[in-house]
């Protein structure tokens, strides 16, 4: 269910009346959605079923029970791990910079900051630079694939799918054993369905939650390819002003 995390900012914006500017590509995306029929069966299993019996109550208990200090030393080393991976993404997107930054952080975080529970690499002004080998397809032009809804992931395409899948074939996450690897994404999930509880009454109230959490899906899509950058119409720049303030503190 990590990929569920964007709807804390973006299911906000749907409350709050704002509207985005589709994209051709998000259109097309949101469109490629051949297997409906078996992806809406998996996104009532995981929502009404899987979330509801045991993510959000083990999420819940977490987050109230497991000191402040703790989750956030837990989280920072999950994502400690996620930064050589960050940094081939960069460097294959032509960031040179970012991927050097993202190595900085590593080599930081991972000696000085007490093997990455401790985000030194920010309070030093390198703050992540967090790229995804989906991503970068997507920079190379590479089109989205299929919509799917994964069983217990929640929301992902083709395209993304293999990034997630390429992204843990670097060191050290190629070289974690199972207990660590289970470990380390069920912290992150804790921590991202936790985050999500205050936003869960719009999904609940929501006449097509499915379709929902598509839109969402390929609009935070979209907005991570592009860095967090929005090119509304002309006509619509007025009206989006605060949606691209939202997407870019996102």
């Amino acid at each position: 269910m990590k990929k569920l995390l964007p709807i804390i900012i973006i299911a906000t914006l749907f409350a709050s009346g704002c509207s985005s500017t589709r994209t051709v590509e998000q259109q097309v995306a949101a469109s490629n959605d051949p297997l409906e029929s078996v992806n809406r069966s998996l996104w009532t299993f995981n929502w009404e079923y899987l979330d509801k019996y045991l993510l959000r109550p083990v999420s819940i208990a977490y987050v109230e029970h497991v000191p402040d200090f703790a989750r956030k030393g837990l989280l920072n080393a999950a994502e400690n791990l996620e930064e050589p991976s960050n940094a081939v993404n960069n460097l294959l997107q032509g960031k040179v910079v970012g991927s050097a930054t993202s190595l900085g952080r590593f080599v930081l975080n991972s000696t000085v900051g007490l093997l990455g529970t401790i985000d030194v690499a920010s309070s030093l002004g390198l703050e992540p630079e967090q790229e995804e080998f989906g991503e970068t397809l997507a920079v190379w032009g590479a089109g989205t694939g299929y919509y799917l809804m994964a069983p217990g992931m929640g929301p992902t395409d083709v395209r993304s799918a293999t990034g997630d899948i390429v992204d843990t074939a670097y060191f050290p996450l190629a070289d974690l054993n199972i207990y660590v690897s289970v470990f380390r994404t069920a912290i992150k999930a804790m921590e991202a369905r936790g985050n999500l509880v205050q936003q869960e009454q719009l999904l609940n109230d929501s006449l097509d939650s499915y379709s929902l959490i598509k839109d969402i899906y390929f609009q935070n899509l979209q907005n991570k390819v592009n860095d967090g950058v929005i090119e509304p119409s002309a006509e619509e720049l007025s009206e989006d002003d605060e949606l691209e303030d939202l997407l870019e503190d996102f």
